[in-house]
């Protein structure tokens, strides 16, 4: 008998929609054959969910949640996906993410938070699974971040917000120190709705991945050789072009958009100083953006396929 690996597991989850004892259980039944698996979960009457696993999920919810912790604060954000628009203006579909939303705030990965117990004592996956067997739609948890910090405030800004917490873009920014939480509240939405509308790569220089870099190297060098640039400037050229990229990509040296003298950081510093706190540090963001990242599949251009079988 095949061995039914976590990985195998997993693979059919993603597959089908269903939750994880029922994919072990399925792959166990079909000696760790996928496509049978699946066939025997319809079998046992879960194939409104499979037979939908395939289809593309880019529209949704973007949730997010913040709890007070007394001296400190926790916030998730999490991007609940649907086939169409029409689903996520659904009252069930709405209240889902806000729920999962709110145990996001204990669970740090989109992987434990599948596993989570609801009120209801379903898994969040389960939960799922009977979601597109009821609405009809292909639905997908598909991302989760959480922020924290000890001291201090976790702001959020949700874009094009349908209901409070629930919207297109959901943006989380932790900042960490002393002071008067409303005040750092209201710093901290300012900078929240910044991010929404700059999109940063990373908090900090050193945070920026090296793999962004270099594939931005890459493409200055190719233009400014196609540009007819001087081969022995073309590094001193490209060098000035990369450290403009980082101050467009890295929050903490993005130019305010509420007050572009001034950048983030020294946004930050000043904010602290008039707070009377000088230990406050911008500590993290999340921009979760709805569908970014996935892959749309185009509807067939019926027209053309016409044309195409009469000139046949």
């Amino acid at each position: 008998m095949a061995e039914i690996t976590a990985a195998l597991v997993m693979e059919l989850r993603a597959k089908s929609g269903v939750g994880m004892m029922d994919c072990k259980k399925a792959l166990q039944e079909t000696d760790g054959d996928i496509n049978a698996a699946i066939d025997w979960l319809r079998a046992k009457g879960l194939s409104k969910a499979a037979k939908k696993a395939d289809r593309v999920a880019a529209e949704g919810l973007v949730a997010v949640a913040t709890r007070d912790e007394g001296k400190g604060e926790i916030g998730a954000a999490i991007e609940f996906n649907s086939e169409t628009d029409f689903v996520a203006r659904n009252e069930l579909f709405q209240n889902a993410a806000n729920q999962f939303a709110v145990h996001g705030l204990e669970h740090g990965s989109v992987e434990d938070l599948h596993g989570a117990v609801l009120e209801n004592g379903k898994s969040v996956q389960d939960e799922v699974t009977q979601m597109i067997a009821t609405i009809g739609e292909n639905m997908q948890l598909r991302r989760a971040a959480r922020l924290a910090v000890s001291e201090g405030v976790v702001a959020s800004y949700v874009h094009n917000a349908v209901s409070p917490g629930l919207g297109r873009i959901g943006v989380l920014v932790a900042l960490e120190g002393e002071g008067d939480k409303a005040a750092l509240r209201e710093l901290g939405r300012k900078i929240a709705m910044h991010v929404a509308a700059t999109a940063p790569l990373s908090l900090n220089t050193d945070d920026l991945d090296p793999a962004a870099i270099e594939k931005e190297r890459a493409v200055l060098t190719e233009k400014a050789k196609e540009e007819g640039k001087p081969e022995n400037m073309i590094d001193k050229i490209v060098e000035g072009q990369i450290n403009k990229f980082q101050k467009d990509v890295v929050l903490s040296k993005q130019p305010f958009v509420m007050d572009p003298d001034v950048t983030i950081e020294q946004l930050v510093a000043n904010s602290g100083k008039e707070l009377g706190s000088s230990n406050l540090k911008l500590a993290g963001f999340v921009r979760l953006a709805l569908g970014e990242g996935v892959e749309k599949v185009e509807g067939p251009d019926f027209a053309a396929e016409v044309a195409s079988m009469m000139q046949g």
